[in-house]
């Protein structure tokens, strides 16, 4: 038996798209002589389709695309995943299900067991989790089919008291097939690597695995399809943050023709660059935009992500606006328009200084008598967040946010200033993160200034000034963010590393206070295992650690 995988893009609530890209590829994987091809997780609405399992149309589209994909389904059978009814009136309304379909019909519907409901998750707001389970026949091969979660139960800290397998291997099933909508982290490829062939190894059968690939706003899919044999050795990894479709050939509880690999790890930075482009591409394509805007300071924050955007997007796309004020250093000027130049973007330049006076005038008699501060300091950045505004509007250009995680994490920056914008591209990305970044864009030919990269961080607010002048070094810094933010480490536990007490509790406190900023920012590309948005929820006046 030739069983082909669909590492597809999908569109959520598109879904004349998403329905015909998996016709064309049930037609593909029939030329190529696949007896089974398999799409990924709620691949038919896309995922995660959140609120619209909530209108009754959505639920409607779905079946009636279900049916025209099973039309096609003529001398090839598929298996795909969408969310199917609850016939039940007890319990929670849908299922998170897939269908196997046989000569053009439904012959069996599989049902999410698990539903994760942690962190970007929260599959357990509309589905019930399945209780029955039963494998699938085709072609005399009995297929234990489970959904993303389901294969995820089997580490030392379990978060579910029971898992599928345990009951489909009753059955003495021949194959493993996991459909999948798992979302990229820089870490989690070798963590899925590991708990796939931990099943494999445990249940001694073949896994066949099947990821998305794309982005839905925030979450990125990295595809990374995967074929493990009965030993728990890979036998085959598809590619990262690309479509593909590949065919493996069955047989008695063996994929033949495939030597065994190891994993191929890329590094955390090329990961997060490819995850970076892609999220950008698909926010866009997928959202209906061409082109962007985004304010480009001579520092190294907006030059990686103008350069991002122009592989993204092109060059010819991204117009870049320089804004200096009258603290500008003329290098900074030059840095921004030496990468303009390297990268081949649109460009303008609109000196700031003129709009700030006037508010500075304009405020004078409220403020009589008190020095300038950080109040003048933020009518600057809130005049460019109007420059850049304003291009977006009269133009049709969609404002990327420049602004990095460490920024992000203790509120160094200004609301509907520089914190504005309809993506955030590096928000995910710590600042010492932004430097290896840009020295891998840089690693062919020098795309970003070298004195973008090499000289010290600074707003240009007021004369002289250093982003040192308000926080920690940044390495200092961002050890102490990944310990509080990614390992929720209290600050009695980060102090015992070894870290300067008042320290660790001045940027905890300061985490703390900026909820209320964070809150009011666009959604962030994620790239790591935690990042800020819907997968890190604080409440805003708490006071825990604060």
């Amino acid at each position: 038996m030739n069983i082909a995988l669909a590492q597809l893009n999908y569109h959520i609530g598109n879904f004349e798209a998403n329905t015909n890209k998996i016709i064309e590829h049930i037609a593909l994987a029939k030329e190529k002589g696949a007896d089974l091809v398999v799409f990924a997780e709620l691949a038919v609405c896309g995922y995660p389709p959140r609120d619209f399992l909530e209108f009754e149309e959505f639920i409607s589209l779905c079946e009636t695309a279900a049916e025209k994909i099973a039309a096609h389904c003529k001398g090839i059978a598929c298996i795909v995943g969408l969310p199917v009814r609850n016939e039940h009136v007890a319990g929670k309304d849908l299922y998170n299900a897939a269908h196997f379909i046989e000569d053009g019909k439904i012959k069996a519907t599989v049902k999410k067991a698990l539903l994760p409901n942690y962190d970007v998750f929260d599959e357990y707001r509309y589905f019930e989790p399945a209780t029955n389970f039963a494998c699938i026949d085709f072609k005399g091969c009995k297929i234990a089919l489970t959904i993303c979660e389901d294969l995820w139960n089997i580490n030392n800290n379990p978060l579910y008291v029971s898992n599928p397998m345990d009951e489909l291997i009753k059955e003495q099933p021949d194959v493993m097939l996991n459909i999948a909508a798992s979302p990229f982290s820089y870490c989690h490829d070798e963590e899925r690597v590991a708990v796939l062939a931990d099943n494999a190894k445990k249940y001694q059968l073949p896994l066949l695995y099947v990821n998305q690939v794309g982005a839905q706003t925030e979450l990125i899919f990295d595809g990374g399809s995967l074929v493990f044999d009965a030993t728990g050795a890979l036998l085959d990894e598809m590619p990262y943050f690309t479509e593909a479709l590949r065919m493996y050939e069955f047989d008695g509880k063996k994929v033949l023709h495939h030597q065994v690999t190891a994993h191929q790890a890329a590094s955390d930075i090329e990961q997060i660059h490819d995850a970076l482009v892609l999220g950008i591409k698909d926010y866009f394509e997928k959202s209906g935009f061409k082109k962007a805007v985004l304010g480009l300071s001579g520092g190294i924050d907006s030059a990686l992500v103008c350069a991002l955007a122009c592989r993204a997007l092109g060059p010819e796309n991204v117009m870049a606006v320089l804004m200096p004020s009258k603290y500008s250093t003329d290098h900074s000027v030059q840095d921004a328009l030496d990468l303009v130049k390297n990268i081949g973007c649109k460009h303008e330049i609109i000196p700031i200084k003129e709009a700030a006076d006037a508010f500075d005038q304009m405020m004078a008699p409220a403020f009589s008598g008190l020095s300038f501060n950080l109040t003048e300091e933020n009518i600057q950045a809130r005049c460019r967040g109007i420059v850049v505004m304003a291009m977006s509007n009269k133009f049709g250009y969609i404002l990327l946010n420049t602004s990095n995680k460490s920024e992000c994490a203790v509120g160094y920056g200004t609301l509907y200033g520089d914190m504005c914008g309809a993506i955030g591209v590096i928000g995910d990305v710590y600042k010492t993160q932004v430097y290896q970044l840009a020295t891998h864009i840089n690693k062919d030919a020098e795309v970003i200034p070298l004195n973008s990269i090499v000289k010290p961080p600074s707003a240009e607010l007021r004369p002289g000034q250093k982003d040192s002048d308000s926080l920690p070094d940044y390495d200092t810094l961002d050890q102490i963010l990944f310990q509080y933010v990614e390992l929720q480490k209290s600050s009695a536990a980060i102090i015992a590393q070894g870290f300067e007490e008042q320290l660790v509790r001045r940027i905890i406190k300061m985490v703390n206070n900026a909820e209320f900023k964070r809150y009011q920012t666009p959604p962030i590309l994620r790239v790591s295992p935690k990042a800020f948005g819907m997968g890190r929820r604080m409440p805003i006046v708490g006071k825990y650690l604060s």
